[in-house]
């Protein structure tokens, strides 16, 4: 499933599961625009680092993904620097957790703009280079929260849910121009910060990692196992290769069974 001589922008995309996939996409050839906050000089190392270990051309944005004007010039200087944005990676998020009545409106606005209205103007942006070349790939990452919710997480559900809509109309509307456009719904994914997350839940419950592990996983997942940056990183690679050209407009879980049930 080589992606030698595409592009890849993936947002958010200094950390977590969104590094995993711009090394996947990196290790199967397609050249990387990274995006996402963080040290300077750490991410200067990360994208030299990547570019140095996997021979291909890295490039980094520190576009605010709240701003549309910033996340146009993304794709556009993208498009300058390596002649294209060929797989665009919606992946940027944030979180923030309260009931409805207690949901600050400031937290509702900020996850609404960079869930959500950010994979709407990224998209906007990559579509006529994708539409002029005759090939693209649109990949959001939704979440398991796209297809089925849960309590105290109104704007974050609502994003996700609305992804995986969006998804689905740009499906539609790029049907016969080449470019497929899906979703990916990850349930629990371990990232450095969940890794975090456990390790204090263990401690203040008193149990093993492992056993909080357990725990974390069996109050959503019939699989208690955890999902990795490069499990996620893999299928985005798949849905990129042209094994999948006729798969759009899919929310395909990655979540041990959350959304069975």
């Amino acid at each position: 499933m080589s992606l030698k001589g595409k592009v890849a922008l993936v947002t958010g995309s200094t950390s977590g599961i969104g590094l995993g996939i711009a090394r996947a996409l990196g290790e199967a050839g397609a050249d990387l625009v990274l995006n996402g906050f963080g040290d300077p000089a750490q991410i200067e190392a990360l994208r030299s680092g990547l570019a140095k270990e996997l021979g291909i051309r890295v490039h980094y944005s520190g576009a605010d993904m709240s701003k549309p004007a910033e996340i146009a010039g993304m794709v556009a200087q993208a498009t300058e620097a390596l002649g294209a944005v060929d797989i665009l990676v919606n992946n940027a998020g944030i979180q923030f957790v309260a009931n409805i009545e207690d949901f600050p409106d400031d937290k509702w606005d900020s996850i609404i703009a960079i869930n959500l209205s950010a994979v709407f103007h990224a998209t906007k942006a990559a579509i006529p280079g994708m539409k002029k070349k005759g090939w693209g790939r649109i990949i959001n990452i939704a979440s398991a929260h796209g297809l089925v919710a849960s309590a105290q997480k109104v704007a974050y559900v609502a994003a996700k849910h609305a992804v995986v809509g969006m998804t689905k109309v740009a499906a539609i509307e790029l049907a016969n121009h080449g470019v497929t456009a899906n979703a990916i719904c990850p349930g629990w994914v371990l990232t450095p910060l969940v890794e975090r997350q456990l390790e204090a839940r263990a401690q203040q419950e008193r149990i093993s990692v492992d056993e909080a592990k357990r725990r974390f996983l069996s109050e959503k997942q019939p699989m208690t196992q955890f999902s990795s940056p490069a499990d996620i990183g893999a299928l985005a690679v798949f849905l990129s290769s042209d094994a999948a050209k006729t798969i759009t407009g899919a929310p395909v879980s990655v979540d041990g069974g959350w959304v069975a049930g």
